[in-house]
């Protein structure tokens, strides 16, 4: 993988996430108690075997450039590997970053500059999934691709919003869709679709050929289209061959743990883009239970991200005799160090670092993230909580959608999100 390089996109404003991203990029929203997005991505391509990449940030970065310079100073110069965050720099014009294509054709002279580049992979900064980058590659070698695009079936109603590859039998890639009305289905399966997943691995030559030729800002609604007939443009079905390996804590009916099977991860077809707060709910609820949909706890393939130093999480008051309704536990879920449960219950939920939930307090499927403190006698039900909350005692959130939605931004499915720092901390 010494060839190939990776461009990580890492610019949007993630409007549908607001107000995640009132004051951060989509990539530098946390995910899963202790990381941000943009580490899952990130982690991908160093368990891959990419040492060489790009970041292309744009709408409020800082948090993310900072979140990077803590924690992903890794790269050794020396031996040829590098994270270059390249903001925009108007070297071709007086815009910012007009689209996908547009931000990697605005940085082709260090693509260029680099002269041992075989292979140049885009991808998202924003979606949680775990993929071996080297087997993508391998794929596109193997069908001698010019431009390979790893997609995902779906079902054929939800294909229509993602773009749309329209294959024959042998996978390559015949049209291409942008959100499509009537997606094409798979080639003997009616009822699905093979949506992109916006991970794209041009062989470099292509690619700047294509970039100086095509003036197209995206990939997915210029740039690809424009290929069909031209090259050899291939589909890599990611649930087929991405098979990852790890071991894997297993649990039989009466509790006891086993850690001697090596088997595929249960998360070896996940992928989600997080684009909305609904879907960004659900992948945080998806890393909770005892067989959750996607595991953070393989070791073969970890995801790294910045440690805040901070102590265990810790959990009080256990006299379940003579005060049984004040108990500290988390069942089902996942807590951040430093955070203290302090004689409550929390269940199915996400909790960041340095997270209080004072006595007689209930949360349930819900998002805490960093630095919240949760009063006593307070009900949090699906719900999402920025950081830097300090919610009033007896405080009800996630109970009542319409006095909720008079304050908060309330979701489609109902999931009540409180932005960052709404119930300010005592001073």
């Amino acid at each position: 993988m010494k060839d190939v390089l990776a461009i990580i996109m890492a610019g949007g404003k993630g409007q549908r996430l607001k107000p995640l991203t009132r004051d951060r990029s989509k990539p530098a929203v946390p995910f899963g108690g202790v990381y941000r997005l943009i580490d899952i991505t990130l982690s991908n391509c160093v368990n891959s075997g990419i040492y060489k990449i790009f970041l292309l940030p744009q709408y409020k970065s800082q948090s993310l450039v900072d979140h990077l310079e803590a924690g992903w100073n890794i790269f050794s110069y020396d031996l040829g590997h590098y994270l270059r965050i390249i903001s925009p720099q108007m070297r071709t014009g007086e815009k910012w970053y007009q689209g996908t294509a547009d931000s990697v054709r605005q940085n082709v002279y260090l693509i260029e500059r680099d002269t041992t580049l075989n292979h140049v992979a885009i991808l998202s900064g924003d979606h949680v999934y775990k993929m071996d980058y080297s087997l993508f590659r391998d794929y596109h070698q193997e069908h001698q691709a010019d431009i390979t695009i790893s997609v995902i079936e779906v079902d054929r109603q939800l294909a229509r919003s993602y773009g749309v590859a329209e294959v024959d039998p042998e996978f390559n890639i015949v049209a291409f869709h942008e959100k499509p009305q009537d997606p094409a289905a798979i080639p003997g399966d009616p009822q699905r679709s093979l949506a992109s997943m916006g991970i794209y691995l041009f062989k470099k030559e292509v690619l700047l050929r294509e970039l100086a030729q095509n003036p197209g800002l995206d990939f997915g609604q210029d740039i690809i289209p424009s290929l069909l007939g031209r090259y050899q443009v291939k589909a890599y079905p990611y649930r087929r061959h991405n098979r990852l390996q790890d071991y894997v804590y297993t649990y039989d009916e009466n509790g006891r743990r086993t850690r001697t099977l090596v088997r595929p991860t249960g998360d070896s077809g996940y992928w989600r883009d997080v684009g909305d707060l609904d879907s960004f709910w659900n992948a945080n609820m998806d890393l909770c239970g005892v067989d959750p949909y996607f595991n953070l706890y393989g070791h073969l393939w970890p995801i790294r991200t910045f440690r805040r130093q901070l102590p265990p999480a810790k959990f009080v008051f256990g006299d379940e005799r003579h005060q049984p309704d004040r108990v500290g536990k988390a069942l089902d879920s996942l807590v951040g160090a430093g955070s203290i449960i302090s004689g409550a219950v929390v269940r199915n939920s996400v909790l960041g670092c340095n997270v209080i939930v004072e006595s007689w307090s209930r949360v349930d499927e819900s998002v805490v993230m960093d630095d919240v403190v949760i009063g006593r006698n307070c009900l949090v039900k699906k719900a999402i909580i920025d950081k830097g909350n300090a919610l009033p005692d007896s405080t009800r959130i996630g109970l009542d959608p319409r006095a909720d939605a008079k304050r908060f931004t309330l979701t489609p499915r109902g999931i009540t999100v409180v932005p960052k720092a709404f119930f300010a901390p005592s001073p």
